[in-house]
């Protein structure tokens, strides 16, 4: 599941950033704008997906 989740933000990030592209060049700042926002968010969840990474790391660690 966590790989899914992963794919599934880096996909997220990636249309966000095509849109943004897009965009740009067809003066929709609109479109931009939700560009812009689609990558933060990716980039959030992206975050949330290493913080948890990290929490279950170490707790590995301190099961051993």
């Amino acid at each position: 599941m966590a790989l899914e989740d992963k794919a599934r933000h880096a996909a997220e990030t990636t249309r966000g950033k095509a849109k943004d592209v897009v965009g740009k060049a067809k003066g929709d700042e609109e479109m931009e704008a939700e560009g812009k926002a689609e990558q933060v968010l990716g980039h959030l969840k992206q975050a949330g997906e290493k913080v948890k990474d990290a929490v279950h790391s170490a707790t590995e660690d301190d099961r051993r």
